[in-house]
Order: C-alpha cells, then sequence, then structure tokens
C-alpha cells in the first residue's frame, strides 16, 4: 500500500517508512480478513436457517437458560450451529475492531485510538447499569444493555470524525462496520426472541449483505489514492449504473421474501409470512433478468468506451450468471438446502461486485489523462 494512501503515522520506534509499510500491512490483510468474515457469516446464518437450527438456542445471549454454551445431549446437533453462529459474530466484531483501530492509529495517532478506547469502556459500563437496572423489573434486559452499547459507539464515531481530518472516507467505513456488527448482533438476539419473526430474519440477512458491501469499498478505497475524486464515466453511464443497482436491490428483495415464504424458516415449527413462494419465485427471477440484461450493457459499453470499470463489471458479469444458474438449479430441484445457501452468499457478492463497479465510475484527480 503506498504511503500517499494514509497519512500521520503513529509514533514508533521504527522509522517512519518501515512503520509505515507495517501498519499498512497489517491492515490490508485485516481488511481482508473483515471483507472474508463477513461473507462467511452469511453462509453460517444461511446454515443456522437451512438446517432447523434457528432456535437451537432458546435464549439470547445464553444459549438455555442454564448455559452459555449448547448442551448436546439436550438440543442436539442444532444447538451447536446456532451457537457457532454467535461465535462467528464475535470473530467478525474483533476484525471490524482490529480494522478500526488500525485506520484510527494509522490516521491520527493515539488520540484517536484512545478516544475510541475509552469510549469502548463507557459503552461497556453504561450496558451493564443498563442491564442492572432492567433486571429490576423481570424484563429482558439484553437487549436494553446492548441499545446502550450500541449507542455509545455510534457516539464514539461521532466524536472520531470530528477529530479526522485526513481519509475520512476510511475512518467512516471502518466504523460502519463495527457500528453494524453490534446492531446486527442486537438484531440477531431480537430474531431469537420473536421466534424467528420471518421480517426480522429477512431485514437481518439484507444487513449483513450489506456490511459484506461496505467491506468491499472498504477495500476499494484502501487500494485507492486519496484526494478529491473526479467521474471517470459519461453521465448517461453512470445513471444506467444506478438504475442497475436498484434493478440489483429489488431482485434480492424479491428474494428474501421469496425464501421467508418457502420451506426453509429457521425451525421446524415456525410458519413464515403467507405470501405464495411459488408466485414470488417467478416475480423474483423478472428483475433478475432485467438486472442481467443492464449489466450486459454496461459491460459491452464500457469495453466499447474503454471505461474505468470495465473489468471489474466482467467480475460482476461472472457473478451473476452463477448466481442464476444457481437459481434456475435449485428451483428445479425442490429447494435443496445447500443450493439455497450458495445462493444466499452469491447474492452478497454480486452486491459487492456491483459495490466495486460504482466506486469506479470516478478516479482520483491525479490520475487523469
Amino acid at each position: 500500500m503506498p504511503e500517499t494512501m494514509i497519512s500521520s503515522p503513529m509514533n514508533a520506534p521504527l522509522a517512519p517508512s518501515t512503520a509505515a509499510r507495517l501498519w499498512g500491512r497489517m491492515l490490508r490483510v485485516c481488511a481482508w480478513l473483515s471483507f472474508l468474515a463477513q461473507t462467511i457469516i452469511i453462509g453460517t446464518g444461511g446454515a443456522v436457517r437451512l438446517t432447523g437450527s434457528g432456535l437451537g438456542c432458546s435464549e439470547w445471549p445464553l444459549c438455555t437458560p442454564e448455559s452459555l454454551v449448547p448442551i448436546y445431549a439436550d438440543q442436539g446437533i442444532h444447538g451447536i450451529i446456532e451457537f457457532g453462529n454467535r461465535v462467528m459474530t464475535g470473530v467478525v466484531g474483533i476484525i471490524a475492531l482490529a480494522v478500526l483501530l488500525l485506520v484510527l492509529a494509522r490516521v491520527g495517532g493515539r488520540l484517536l485510538v484512545f478516544s475510541a478506547l475509552r469510549f469502548a469502556a463507557a459503552g461497556i459500563i453504561a450496558a451493564a447499569i443498563v442491564f442492572g437496572l432492567v433486571s429490576l423489573f423481570s424484563l429482558p434486559a439484553t437487549p436494553f444493555a446492548m441499545g446502550a452499547l450500541l449507542i455509545t459507539v455510534i457516539a464514539a464515531m461521532i466524536r472520531s470524525l470530528r477529530l479526522s481530518s485526513e481519509r475520512r472516507d476510511l475512518v467512516v467505513l471502518a466504523w460502519i462496520v463495527l457500528v453494524g456488527v453490534v446492531a446486527q448482533a442486537l438484531v440477531g438476539g431480537i430474531t431469537v426472541l420473536t421466534g424467528l419473526n420471518p421480517f426480522i430474519v429477512g431485514f437481518h440477512y439484507v444487513s449483513s449483505l450489506l456490511l459484506v458491501c461496505v467491506t468491499a469499498a472498504f477495500l476499494v478505497r484502501l487500494y485507492a489514492a486519496a484526494g478529491p475524486r473526479v467521474s471517470a464515466v459519461p453521465r448517461w453511464f453512470a445513471i444506467l449504473s444506478h438504475v442497475t443497482g436498484l434493478a440489483l436491490a429489488v431482485t434480492i428483495v424479491f428474494g428474501v421474501l421469496t425464501t421467508g415464504s418457502g420451506p426453509h424458516s429457521g425451525d421446524a415449527d415456525v410458519l413464515r409470512h403467507g405470501f405464495d413462494a411459488t408466485i414470488l419465485a417467478h416475480v423474483h427471477s423478472w428483475p433478475g433478468y432485467i438486472l442481467a440484461a443492464l449489466v450486459a450493457v454496461m459491460t459491452i459499453t464500457a469495453w466499447a468506451l474503454r471505461l474505468e470499470p470495465r473489468k471489474w463489471l466482467l467480475v460482476l458479469v461472472l457473478a451473476i450468471l452463477v448466481q442464476v444458474g444457481v437459481g434456475i438449479w435449485q428451483a428445479r430441484e425442490g429447494l435443496p438446502p445447500l443450493l439455497v445457501g450458495i445462493h444466499m452468499v452469491l447474492a452478497s457478492l454480486s452486491a459487492a461486485a456491483y459495490t466495486v463497479v460504482v466506486l469506479h465510475l470516478k478516479k482520483p484527480v491525479s490520475a487523469q489523462e
């Protein structure tokens, strides 16, 4: 990573150039791990749903009223699958925190790092106090405690952005991921407490997909030069790109509704919302085919005019072709869980590829010919 991408290195005994390379390497590794972890947790979350393990742990944050971890004799494999996804949430959170602290250290040094750590300590204390107070009224205390922690994290983000003067794009994206992880943990708990409400389950998946897109955006900006950016494509192409994004969003929404109406409810005793899954499957395919056509037009045009995002459009084309193929295959085979899970993960990767394409619609001013 070029030293110009992030400035103001944290004071260290190493020479500035050596320190910059070391911190840059660590940040790149953690950023890639964050992207991979966000993608993997969609797979583990899908496994929970597709194996009927959504209530494998009946409580939250405990697995049972008496135990933090599942008891195989009582809950069997379902408890292990559900708890494994909860552990993955912790892994995602740790990596997101590592990325944030590395960015803050490189951008603002000890001031930003210590400010974030002070807010973290305050958030833990606030969550503990809220937990104790709510418990006095015999209410579910953990959601309120997580809410207090989330509010503290958001306050820390606002404070950090006010103190940041350089590479605010990286700081903002790193904070969004961490805030998203904390919010996702809260939503996941609410999902269990509401008995796998299908709309909350769908929101939980879409939120995870968006975090995959944010981590992809972080990687793009991490490798890009800092400074002002200008359009790298004609205005009509940018408009076409955003229309394509709308088609992608509609396809994903109807895909979530279709899965929510299908046989994979997350638990054998959970009833899904009353939409007709067969009809929704057809409706889901319509914007999907429109999306494929729009991406094909964008790709052909981009290569004909040698536009900036042309190479990433090929990645998007590949992702969508595989996604369409898996979608048709799973529909013909009666929605086998493995194919549905692959379809869910591919949707997040398609959205991430589209995010990268959009970020290449502009280029740094220094890159102008």
